[in-house]
């Protein structure tokens, strides 16, 4: 699954410790997401969308 969480979480200028300590998760979970190496549970994807203010769509896509 391909998503834009690291250019959103750049945007706001936050470090992968940041982001995590908003989502209350660790910061190796927020890499690992940004790195498609792990996708994140529906209810961690809604508190992203939540946190950016995005549809969960606006952020995941799945990959073709």
């Amino acid at each position: 699954m391909n998503n834009r969480v690291r250019e959103l979480r750049g945007e706001r200028g936050w470090s992968q410790a940041d982001l995590a300590a908003h989502l209350d998760v660790s910061r190796q979970t927020v890499n690992a997401i940004e790195t498609g190496k792990y996708d994140p549970s529906l209810p961690l994807a809604f508190k992203l969308a939540k946190l950016f203010g995005l549809a969960i769509e606006a952020i995941f896509e799945p990959v073709d």
